[in-house]
């Protein structure tokens, strides 16, 4: 199995305090390839190290986890349903004409509830990209709006992170709406909304409106019901699924946590383990599980949580009062939260590996609260990974400039005069990050925007300990497998370079080691590995 580490080197944005990433500049392999053939889609990449052995449980989530949901048929179908709570409300029915657009959303997003924009901005809250509707702002409008290019994001009464991959059809909606109304001339543009008449609509109450037709769909069960009708076409069906869980079933306790009802989780669940309708020794679902917990209310689950009660799994109803006893095999039990959870199992907060997809609900809660080690699923990491090998030479052409910039000042000290025009470089800089970005869709990465990380992709870095597109990659790793984190540099330790010879002759790279390390250019490191025994200590700071 091939391991890849991939070291921050040479440059960074004045703006970014976190180095640029270049994968390519000095690798020592961490993660590993997907015999088949898939590459790098189907590899896992660590933030920090964790010994697969040391692992009594892995815990799951079930939408856009277990069950992935197909793109972009499901979002189509939300979206629709969404349109139709808003005319059913009041909204004007020519808004019906808007159709779902893949390329346009990207999660992550801020919406900000005051002007109508949607916002991707860095884990500071600098801005990185402004539309209003399907119109991108420039310079002096950005200004107008936001005289620092800089939002408070602990304003969370005006800006509002759109993070799941449930949210993509509510962000994409925003656009759609302040689209509509900007262009519709029965209404009159103001700073903050629209006025009609006597009737003023803010975005405010657009935002209000849009999360509530999103509760409605998903509370109402009208998504979940379109769903359970045409399994096949919004459903991804594999037959990994059950093999993977069988051999982790081998390899420690599984358990699955769900805010969807039991109803839902059944039919979803039986759809997945289904794949020959005339074996009649056709392995329950439930079977493949210790505990099966529904209805979690997540975050809350990993907070205080809700009354733990029995499922009748014939009927579907909850049984009356709190369930204290212990944990009974196959038995679907209802709320109840993470403290629950690990008495029941007997497990404690790093024995227990979570997969989930919500970086908030799943990932942040359960680190932050529990402990708990933690996998972040990333769809769209497969696209990304796609695009940022592809367009590799767009990238470069971003770092030759970055790198031309510095240069200009080279020589140049607190007594010089004069001032380098750098206006021309400032365009190209401009111009090759938009082109980069458009690579991706029309909001750019999930992950960055030219040389700066996005707001997600912190959080990604910061609280999840692995992470990949699927968390059927586990296929490919045996589970005594040791996770090793990149070595991660600071920006000053990124500039100081340790020639070949200096590194054997300190001892630091010495056989195995010196042979894994590959060197480009003169930029050598010294001092970057970690001691094994780190890994082994599965260190989270």
């Amino acid at each position: 199995m091939e391991q890849t580490y991939s070291f921050a080197l040479l440059t960074r944005s004045p703006s970014d305090p976190l180095p640029l990433q270049i994968r390519a500049k000095c690798e020592v392999k961490t993660s590993s390839t997907h015999p088949g053939g898939e590459g790098k889609s189907a590899e896992i990449f660590v933030n920090r190290s964790l010994a697969l052995e040391k692992i009594r449980c892995f815990g799951f989530d079930m939408d856009y986890t277990l069950a992935m949901y197909k793109s972009p048929d499901y979002e189509e179908l939300a979206f629709e349903l969404l349109l139709d709570r808003l005319v059913s409300i009041g909204y004007p029915h020519e808004i019906l004409k808007y159709q779902y657009d893949p390329t346009f959303p990207t999660r992550g997003l801020v919406f900000d509830a005051q002007y109508g924009n949607l916002l991707k901005v860095d884990s500071h809250g600098n801005l990185l990209v402004c539309a209003h509707g399907f119109r991108f702002l420039k310079g002096a409008e950005i200004w107008n709006y936001y005289p620092n290019k800089f939002i408070q994001r602990d304003d969370m009464k005006r800006f509002h992170i759109l993070n799941t991959l449930f949210n993509l059809t509510e962000t994409y909606l925003y656009a759609c709406l302040v689209d509509f109304f900007t262009n519709c001339s029965r209404y009159v543009n103001c700073d903050t909304g629209y006025k009609h008449g006597n009737l003023f609509m803010s975005f405010r109450s657009i935002f209000q409106d849009v999360r509530e037709a999103m509760d409605h769909v998903h509370l109402s069960g009208c998504l979940k019901e379109k769903t359970l009708q045409n399994l096949e076409k919004f459903v991804v069906k594999d037959p990994r699924v059950p093999l993977l869980l069988s051999r982790m079933k081998e390899a420690g306790k599984v358990f699955l946590a769900t805010n969807s009802d039991y109803n839902y989780t059944d039919a979803i669940m039986t759809y997945l383990f289904t794949f020959d309708p005339g074996d009649k020794v056709q392995r329950p679902w439930r079977s493949y599980f210790d505990l099966i917990v529904v209805d979690t209310r997540k975050p809350l689950f990993f907070a205080e949580g809700t009354v733990l009660r029995q499922v009748n799994t014939d009927t579907g109803k909850l049984r009356i009062g709190t369930y204290t006893g212990p944990l009974q095999h196959c038995t679907v039990y209802s709320g109840g939260s993470s403290d629950m959870v690990c008495d029941l199992l007997g497990v404690k907060g790093k024995d227990i590996l979570y997969i989930g997809d919500h970086i908030f609900g799943d990932i942040l809660k359960s680190k932050k609260r529990q402990g708990w080690r933690t996998f972040l699923v990333v769809p769209e990491l497969a696209r990304e990974l796609h695009v940022w090998t592809e367009k590799s030479e767009i990238f470069e052409e971003l770092r030759s400039l970055d790198v031309l910039l510095a240069e200009l000042y080279q020589p140049l000290d607190s007594g010089s005069s004069e001032r380098p025009d750098i206006s021309s470089i400032k365009r190209q800089i401009q111009n090759v990050t938009h082109k980069m970005d458009m690579c991706y869709g029309k909001m750019g990465s999930l992950f960055r925007c030219g040389s700066r990380q996005t707001l997600f992709a912190n959080q990604l870095m910061r609280y999840a300990d692995l992470y990949a597109a699927s968390f059927l990659n586990f296929l490919y790793y045996p589970f005594s497998y040791l996770f090793r984190a990149p070595p991660v540099l600071m920006p000053h330790e990124s500039t100081v370079e340790h020639m070949h010879l200096e590194l054997r002759e300190s001892g630091l790279l010495t056989g195995h080691r010196l042979h894994q390390l590959s060197f480009h250019g003169h930029q050598n490191l010294r001092g970057i590995f970690q001691d094994t025994d780190e890994a082994e200590n599965d260190d989270d700071d």
